[in-house]
C-alpha cells in the first residue's frame, strides 16, 4: 500500500504565489525583501487554516535563499532552501510555544539566538502559537526582541493577538491574516482535484468551501474526506450526505410554499426534514441565512455578496423577484425570534412548526396593511 499524504500536506504552498488569498501580505512581504527593508520581528495573526505559519515557512526560506530571481521566490534549490525542505536548517528554527511554553524554554531560544547563521545572512525563528507563552515567558523573550543580534528575525505567528503582551505587539510588524474567500477555496480545491485525476461538481466543492468557514486547511481535509466518500467523485449529493448539509432545494421550497400561504405543505416539508436527522435549529439558521440571500438579490450592487455557484445565485435572483422586500424583512425577523426562544423551548418541534404557520400568514398579514 502506497503512502497516502493528505492534501493539506502535499498542496502545501512552497512559494509567496501560491499562497491563497493573502496577496496583499505576501507582496508586502516580497517588497521588503527586494528592498532590504526587512523588520526584525513579525506578528502573523489570524483564524486557524488561513497560512500563517505557511508563509512564516516561505519568508524564512526566502530570506536565506541565495539565488533569489526578479520574482523574489526562493529557489528551492540552493543549500538553505534544500536543507530547510528537507528539514534539517541550522538558520531556520521552529517553535511549538503551545508546548513549549516555560522561562527555561525561551532562556534555550535565547541562547540559540546568540549563534550566527552558518549559511546565509540571517537566523530566523518561527513561534507558533505564540499566546501560549506564559507572562514570565514573555518577559524573558522582552529584551531579545527588543535588541536581537543583527542576524536575527522573529516571525511569531497566533490565532489570539489579544493574549499578547501589548509591549512584545509594539515591537513586530504585525500582519492580520483574513479569512479566505469561498471563491479562492473553490478554486484550489478545483487545481487540486485536476492534478488528481478526480470528478468534481462545483456545486458541492462550494458546501465544502462553505463549512471550511475561510480555512484552507479545513477544506482540504474535508475534500479528502469526501474523496474516499465519493469513490474520487464528488458530487453534490455525495457532498451534503457526508456532512450532513441540508440541500438548497428545501428552502426554496420552503419560501415558496410561504409565498403561496400554503402552511399544510411547509408542515410537510418540514416533517422531512427531521426524517431524515436534520436539527430544527440547523433549519432555522439556514433559512434565515436563505432569507438574507434574496434580500441581496434585491440590488444589483449587492449580488456579489452572495458566495454561492452561478446556477444557484440564478434561483435565488428569480425568487427574489417574486418576494417582496417587506416579506422577506418580516419573515428574517420571525426566524430571529424563533432562533433566540428555541433552545429554551420544551417542544422544540412545535416552535418551529408555530413559525412555520407564521412565516406562512406573512403575505395576508401585508395585504390587510395595503
Amino acid at each position: 500500500m502506497s503512502n497516502f499524504v493528505v492534501s493539506a500536506r502535499k498542496y502545501r504552498p512552497q512559494t509567496f504565489d501560491t499562497v491563497v488569498g493573502q496577496s496583499s501580505i505576501t507582496t508586502t512581504l516580497k517588497n521588503a525583501i527586494k528592498n532590504d527593508h526587512l523588520a526584525q520581528a513579525f506578528l502573523f495573526f489570524g483564524s486557524r487554516g488561513v497560512g500563517k505559519t505557511t508563509t512564516a515557512r516561505i519568508l524564512a526560506k526566502t530570506i536565506n535563499c541565495s539565488n533569489l530571481g526578479s520574482d523574489i521566490e526562493p529557489c528551492n534549490q540552493c543549500e538553505s532552501c534544500t536543507s530547510f525542505n528537507e528539514g534539517h536548517s541550522f538558520n531556520i528554527l521552529e517553535l511549538d510555544a503551545a508546548s513549549n511554553n516555560s522561562v527555561d524554554d525561551i532562556r534555550n531560544l535565547i541562547d540559540q539566538v546568540r549563534i550566527a547563521p552558518q549559511i546565509g545572512n540571517h537566523k530566523i525563528f518561527i513561534i507558533d502559537e505564540v499566546h501560549m507563552l506564559s507572562s514570565s515567558a514573555f518577559n524573558a523573550f522582552l529584551k531579545t526582541l527588543e535588541e536581537p543580534p543583527k542576524h536575527a528575525i522573529f516571525i511569531l505567528a497566533t490565532t489570539e493577538k489579544h493574549k499578547i503582551l501589548p509591549t512584545i505587539l509594539s515591537r513586530c510588524q504585525i500582519f492580520d491574516f483574513h479569512r479566505i474567500q469561498i471563491d479562492a477555496i473553490v478554486g484550489q480545491l478545483q487545481s487540486i482535484a485536476t492534478k488528481e485525476k478526480i470528478k468534481v461538481d462545483e456545486k458541492g466543492l462550494h458546501v465544502i468551501a462553505q463549512k471550511a468557514d475561510g480555512a484552507m486547511r479545513d477544506a482540504l481535509s474535508i475534500f479528502d474526506q469526501i474523496v474516499s466518500f465519493s469513490n474520487q467523485n464528488v458530487t453534490y449529493e455525495a457532498v451534503l450526505e457526508n456532512l450532513n448539509v441540508l440541500d438548497y432545494d428545501y428552502y426554496f421550497k420552503v419560501i415558496a410554499a410561504a409565498l403561496d400561504e400554503k402552511i399544510a405543505d411547509n408542515l410537510l416539508i418540514f416533517n422531512e426534514i427531521l426524517a431524515k436527522g436534520f436539527d430544527g435549529s440547523q433549519f432555522i439558521l439556514g433559512l434565515s441565512e436563505h432569507l438574507r440571500n434574496l434580500l441581496v438579490c434585491k440590488d444589483q450592487a449587492t449580488l456579489e455578496l452572495i458566495e454561492v455557484p452561478t446556477e444557484i445565485k440564478e434561483l435565488y435572483f428569480q425568487q427574489s423577484k417574486v418576494s417582496s422586500q417587506a416579506f422577506i424583512v418580516l419573515a428574517l425577523d420571525l426566524l430571529r425570534d424563533t432562533d433566540i426562544h428555541y433552545r429554551a423551548s420544551k417542544n422544540k418541534r412545535l416552535s418551529i412548526e408555530i413559525a412555520l404557520m407564521k412565516l406562512c400568514s406573512i403575505q395576508a398579514l401585508l395585504k390587510t396593511k395595503q
